[in-house]
């Protein structure tokens, strides 16, 4: 069966370069017309014309309001409405034992992480969704379903927008289906320092899947989600991680 957006329009954050990038190429290639952004406009101009038909962009900072209101406004004008929104876009400004984390590393990637995707969805909500329904998936992280001795900061924001997934779908039925994907390692720039240098091949050895994840693992499953295929499916997470959740480990 093939899974078709025709006649939708999807918003993307960070659509210009990693998984947002290919959830966007996926999504133009599945008939919808999406709307890619992300802080650099030569970064969006360049992946909107590798991608090519379908694709448009307007640039703007996740975390500015002012951004947010012009992004979700110029998809309107442009291409008319907002069927399914991704919450992709998030950073990680800091590595270290949660304790030690400062305070300005640790608002900033919550800002980024958990408050942005709460306020863009409420904008889309608002302008469109209210009315029309739609489809929110936030690109999440297996790290929020687990620790780790060096991301912890980041883990804790991709649990609570885990948490905030299930809280939103619950209030946004019946029109709004709201569902989260949490990748392992996926092979972009974003997670380069993970899997640079031959660590990626380690961590590979350690998923059954015996690999490491790529852009298009995730957007196939967001355009599942997306379309009519995931017609009855919200407040879920669904892990895409080789395995590695399954994996045997050793006891304490």
């Amino acid at each position: 069966m093939e899974i078709r957006l025709d006649g939708k329009v999807a918003l993307v954050t960070g659509g210009s370069r990693g998984i947002g990038k290919g959830i966007a190429e996926v999504f133009a290639a599945a008939g919808a017309q999406v709307m890619i952004t992300s802080r650099n406009e030569q970064s969006c101009a360049e992946a909107a014309r590798e991608i090519g038909e379908g694709v448009h962009f307007e640039a703007g900072h996740i975390g500015h309001d002012e951004d947010a209101e012009r992004v979700i406004e110029a998809t309107m004008d442009r291409l008319g409405r907002i069927d399914v929104l991704v919450n992709n876009a998030a950073t990680n400004p800091y590595a270290g034992r949660t304790i030690e984390v400062d305070r300005p590393r640790w608002d900033k990637t919550f800002e980024i992480n958990l408050t942005a995707p709460l306020f863009w969805t409420q904008r889309v909500w608002n302008r469109f969704m209210k009315g029309k329904g739609g489809a929110v998936i936030n690109v999440s992280s297996v790290g929020g379903l687990a620790t780790s001795p060096t991301l912890g900061v980041y883990d804790v924001t991709k649990a609570a927008l885990i948490h905030l997934t299930t809280q939103l779908a619950a209030e946004l039925a019946p029109q709004v289906r709201v569902n989260a994907l949490a990748p392992g390692l996926v092979k972009t720039d974003f997670a380069k320092v993970l899997w640079e240098g031959g660590k990626g091949e380690t961590v590979a050895k350690a998923y059954p899947l015996k690999r490491l994840g790529e852009p298009e693992d995730v957007a196939r499953a967001a355009l599942f989600l997306a379309a009519d295929t995931g017609r009855w499916i919200t407040g879920q997470t669904w892990a895409l991680e080789g395995g590695a959740l399954a994996a045997f480990r050793r006891t304490a």
